[in-house]
């Protein structure tokens, strides 16, 4: 049981704590205000016109962006909760197949709306990307013949073809250069190159708005 001069304390100390917080958190908005004015960014943000035929069927882009930030998040702890990064990588590429086929039957691709339907195709293709390197990261037998299978694609190509198959594997045949290779891929140029495109795509999405019905 705590004395009524603990309790004493302890009010005076929780209430002395919540007044500081609350006058140093003025400081910083005040802070962040002159320099930003972030207020008038919260407003256009909170103030944004929503049409009114928008229904959970325009939420799956939204649903994508949370399934990338989980990939994000838990591919740095692949080792404790890889089952969480697998069905969340499966769950981001079904949600972006609805999302394409709701913009395509709702006109989202037409004028003037061209450059964002470019940067989504962009961001489907990384996200495939996303996939085949993945795959290969287990480096156990499915995943070796997967790489072998997919790098050896190109080949088809003329003049350039052999040359693409070696720049993938890193040399003539798959190895721990190919390895290494996807590996950089997945963890660091693929993730950074959707954020870029997801951020251009937000930001054209926010100025355009939302596409209008069927």
């Amino acid at each position: 049981m705590l004395t009524p001069s603990i309790r004493i304390l302890s009010k005076l100390f929780i209430s002395k704590l919540i007044f500081f917080w609350m006058a140093n958190s003025s400081s910083v908005y005040d802070w962040f205000q002159e320099r930003l004015e972030i207020q008038d960014i919260t407003d256009d943000v909170t103030s944004k016109y929503v049409p009114p035929h928008v229904n959970i069927f325009y939420c799956l882009g939204g649903i994508t962006l949370v399934c990338f930030l989980i990939q994000f998040a838990t591919g740095c702890f692949g080792w404790l909760i890889r089952s969480v990064h697998r069905w969340s990588a499966s769950m981001m590429v079904l949600m972006l197949i609805l999302h394409v086929f709701r913009v395509y039957l709702t006109g989202g691709f037409k004028r003037p709306r061209e450059l964002t339907w470019v940067t989504g195709v962009v961001m489907a293709v990384i996200t495939v990307a996303f996939g085949v390197t993945g795959y290969s990261l287990p480096w156990d037998q499915v995943g070796y013949w997967a790489v072998k299978i997919v790098s050896g694609v190109p080949a088809a190509i003329p003049v350039i073809g052999d040359f693409m198959v070696e720049l993938l594997r890193g040399g003539e045949s798959v190895g721990q250069s190919t390895l290494t290779r996807f590996y950089s891929l997945h963890t660091f140029v693929l993730p950074w190159s959707l954020a870029v495109f997801m951020l251009m795509h937000f930001l054209m999405i926010r100025k355009q708005g939302i596409s209008g019905p069927l």
